[in-house]
C-alpha cells in the first residue's frame, strides 16, 4: 500500500477524495435499510385485510423488528469493535436482505395466526441483523472523515432515511397497488443481496485503500480521523484493559452520554411515526387510497432530507467559524426539535394540504436536529466507538418498541390519532430538554483502564 504511494509522487501530492465514495456507499445501504424496514407500514393495510389483524396486532407486528434491534445492539457493537465494519456489515446486509425476501412467502403458510405468527419472527430476525448497521456507519465515519466534516457526514448518511421514504415509499405502494404485497419484499430482498457484495469489494479502511492519496490520509488523520481502525489483537486487548462490562458501566454512567443517549430515543420516536403509523394515519385517519398515501409520505420524507443535509452543513460551518464543537451540535439540534413540535398542529386542522404542510415542517425540523450520530463519532473512546455507537443506538430503538404499541393502544381506544401526535410532539420537546439541561459540553470520552 504505501509502495503503490510512493510509487507515485503526484498522486501521493493530490488529495483524493475517496472518502465521498465511501459515504455514497453508507448512504446507499442505509437508504435500503430503511426502505426495508418501512415495507411493513407500505403494505400493512393490505396485509390487514388479508389476516384480519386489528390495531393492537399491528402495533406488536410493527414493534417485533425493534425488540430483536434493541437486544442485539451490544452484541453487535463487541462484534465490530472485534472483527471490524467490514466483514460484519456485510454479514448484516446478506442477512437482513434474506429474512426481507422471506416475508414475501408468509401467505404460503396456509392460515391467518401461522401467517402472522411468521411475519412477527422474520421482522424479529430482520432487527437482529440490521443491529450492526448504524453503530457501522458511525465507525466508518469516525475513521474517514475529519472532525469538521462528520456533522455533514453523518447528516447525509443518517437522511437516508428520509430518502427512502421519497424514493420507496411510492415504489413501493405502487408494487402494492399493481402487483401484490409479495411483490415489495422479493424486490427488496433481492436488491439488498447485490448490494453486500458491493460493500464487500469496495469498503478498506483509509490507510488501507489503495485510492487513496497521502495527503488525503493526512488530512483525515490531522483532521482526527481513526484512518488505521484497530488490529483485531489491539481492540480486544483495549476491551479487556478497560474492563469489559466496567466499559459498558463507564458509558452508562457519563452524564453527557447518558444525555444523548434519552435524546436519540426521543428524537426516534419521530422516526418510528414515520415508519410505521404515518402511512396507515393517512389511510384511515385521512381517508387516502394506499397508492396516494405511499405519493403523499414522500412529501414530508422529502423536506426530511434537506432538514438533514442543511443541519449537518450549519453545525460543520459553525465550527470553521470558530465556534466550540457543543454550539455547532447544539444549536441545529435545538432548533429543529423545537420545530418539530407542531406536528400537534395537526389535530387543529381538517385541510390535508396544512396536514401534510405540518408533517413536512415537523420533519424538516427533526432531519436539522437529527445530529445525534455525529455526536456519537465526536465523543465515544477511540477504542470503542463500536461499542458506543451500539448502546446509542439501542437507547434510540427502545423508541421502535414503544412507539408502535403506544400508538395502536392510543389509536384502538380512542378510535383517533390526536393522542399519537400529542405523544409524538411531547418526545420533540423531551430532546430539547436533554440536549439543553442534562447535555454538558460535547467532547470526547477517555476510558479509565484497569
Amino acid at each position: 500500500m504505501e509502495m503503490s504511494r510512493t510509487a507515485s509522487p503526484a498522486h501521493a501530492a493530490k488529495r483524493t477524495k475517496v472518502r465521498y465514495a465511501i459515504l455514497l456507499l453508507i448512504f446507499l445501504i442505509t437508504t435500503f435499510n430503511y426502505a426495508d424496514r418501512a415495507t411493513l407500514s407500505v403494505t400493512g393495510s393490505a396485509m390487514r385485510a388479508e389476516f384480519g389483524l386489528d390495531a393492537i396486532k399491528m402495533g406488536y407486528i410493527f414493534s417485533a423488528f425493534s425488540w430483536a434491534y434493541v437486544l442485539s445492539q451490544l452484541p453487535a457493537g463487541w462484534l465490530l469493535d472485534r472483527f471490524g465494519a467490514r466483514r460484519v456489515y456485510a454479514a448484516s446486509i446478506f442477512l437482513w436482505s434474506l429474512f426481507t425476501l422471506l416475508q414475501s412467502s408468509i401467505g404460503l403458510l396456509g392460515s391467518a395466526a401461522a401467517a402472522v405468527t411468521a411475519l412477527f419472527v422474520l421482522r424479529f430476525a430482520m432487527g437482529a441483523a440490521e443491529s450492526p448497521a448504524f453503530p457501522a456507519n458511525a465507525k466508518v465515519v469516525a475513521s474517514w472523515f475529519p472532525t469538521n466534516e462528520r456533522g455533514t457526514a453523518s447528516a447525509i448518511f443518517n437522511s437516508a432515511q428520509y430518502f427512502a421514504a421519497v424514493i420507496f415509499t411510492p415504489l413501493m405502494a405502487w408494487l402494492t397497488h399493481a402487483f401484490g404485497w409479495h411483490t415489495v419484499y422479493l424486490v427488496m430482498g433481492a436488491t439488498g443481496l447485490l448490494l453486500a457484495l458491493t460493500w464487500l469489494k469496495v469498503m478498506k479502511n483509509p490507510a488501507d485503500h489503495p485510492r487513496v492519496s497521502r495527503a488525503e490520509l493526512d488530512y483525515i488523520e490531522q483532521g482526527g480521523g481513526v484512518v488505521n481502525g484497530h488490529t483485531k489483537a489491539a481492540r480486544a486487548e483495549d476491551i479487556a484493559g478497560a474492563g469489559g462490562w466496567s466499559l459498558v458501566r463507564q458509558l452508562l454512567t457519563n452524564r453527557m452520554l447518558l444525555g444523548v443517549y434519552l435524546a436519540q430515543y426521543c428524537i426516534n420516536v419521530l422516526t418510528y411515526f414515520f415508519l410505521t403509523w404515518f402511512p396507515v394515519y393517512l389511510v384511515q385517519a385521512r381517508g387516502m387510497t394506499i397508492l396516494q398515501a405511499g405519493l403523499v409520505a414522500s412529501l414530508p420524507a422529502i423536506c426530511g432530507f434537506s432538514g438533514g443535509v442543511l443541519g449537518g452543513i450549519l453545525s460543520d460551518g459553525l465550527i470553521r467559524r470558530g465556534h466550540s464543537l457543543t454550539i455547532a451540535r447544539k444549536v441545529p439540534i435545538v432548533g429543529g426539535m423545537l420545530l418539530s413540535v407542531c406536528i400537534i398542529g395537526c389535530n387543529y386542522v381538517s385541510t390535508d394540504w396544512i396536514v401534510v404542510a405540518l408533517m413536512s415542517l415537523a420533519f424538516f425540523g427533526k432531519g436539522i436536529g437529527a445530529l445525534g450520530w455525529a455526536v456519537v463519532a465526536d465523543t465515544s473512546p477511540k477504542e470503542a466507538l463500536g461499542l458506543s455507537g451500539a448502546i446509542f443506538n439501542m437507547f434510540g430503538n427502545v423508541a421502535g418498541i414503544v412507539t408502535p404499541i403506544v400508538i395502536g393502544y392510543l389509536v384502538a381506544k380512542t378510535g383517533s390519532f390526536n393522542g399519537a401526535l400529542v405523544f409524538v410532539g411531547l418526545n420533540a420537546l423531551l430532546t430539547v430538554f436533554s440536549y439543553l439541561v442534562i447535555v454538558k459540553d460535547i467532547k470526547r470520552v477517555e476510558l479509565r483502564q484497569g
